[in-house]
């Protein structure tokens, strides 16, 4: 299983936030910092502020900042959110299987789906920024500006 971008990128913009000490970031620079389009990060941020992860303030002293609920939110619910809730496998469709009435992979892989789901479920965003992570991220949020460029 592969998680979407959309998917990796809300986690990653969480995390950032989550160790944030005083700034608050605009979405252009935290799309920067995650090496991204902005455009994607920006439909990303507007997914995260809908679900009430993040509150997002436009202008002057505006930018990111992760709530209270941000900071508590399973993992497991955030993958499902922006995963959705489609089978690994696609049994049906415009060419379905041969196989799908009798078939046991479709219940399995299923399965194997809810498990990985089970598994993030009690695992929390704060829970994730712990040492070693969290000074890894504040340092990808911290790059050296570019030298100015040689007359």
């Amino acid at each position: 299983m592969r998680l979407l971008r959309s998917t990796d990128l809300a986690l990653r913009i969480l995390m950032r936030l989550a160790v944030s000490t005083e700034d608050t970031p605009a979405t252009r620079k935290v799309a920067e910092d995650m090496g991204v389009p902005y455009t994607h990060a920006a439909k990303v941020v507007a997914e995260l502020q809908h679900l009430g992860l993040v509150d997002a303030r436009r202008g002057r002293g505006g930018g990111l900042a992760l709530t209270e609920r941000g900071r508590t939110a399973s993992v497991g619910a955030i993958v499902r959110t922006f995963e959705g809730d489609d089978e690994v496998v696609e049994c049906e469709g415009a060419t379905p299987c041969p196989l799908r009435s009798d078939c046991r992979l479709r219940g399995a892989l299923r399965r194997a789906q809810e498990a990985f789901y089970g598994f993030l479920d009690p695992i929390t965003l704060d829970q994730i920024v712990t040492d070693p992570t969290g000074p890894v991220l504040l340092g990808i949020s911290t790059r050296p500006a570019e030298p100015p460029p040689l007359s």
